[in-house]
């Protein structure tokens, strides 16, 4: 399904485990999981705490990172 562009690069099978488990979650997971890590930051907030809120705010970008990843790996699969 993939077109391999540089055959001499291939995934390791840590790599490949990690993506044939992670191809199996829902896409949506990681967008719900960004939504509720910014709604418990404004949570946080509101009870001004505010390093609380900071901390927990900053996963919404890994998490919608890890989904993008997550649907590449489902469309273009590895190696």
């Amino acid at each position: 399904m993939s077109t391999n562009f540089n055959p001499q690069h291939q995934e390791g099978p840590v790599a490949e485990a990690i993506e044939e488990q992670t191809a199996k979650l829902p896409s949506d997971l990681f967008l719900w999981a960004a939504l509720g890590s910014m709604a418990v930051s404004l949570g946080f907030k509101i009870a001004n705490k505010n390093d609380k809120a900071l901390f927990v705010g900053q996963w919404a970008a890994p998490f919608l990172l890890l989904g993008l990843y997550n649907k590449v790996v489902k469309l273009e699969g590895h190696d």
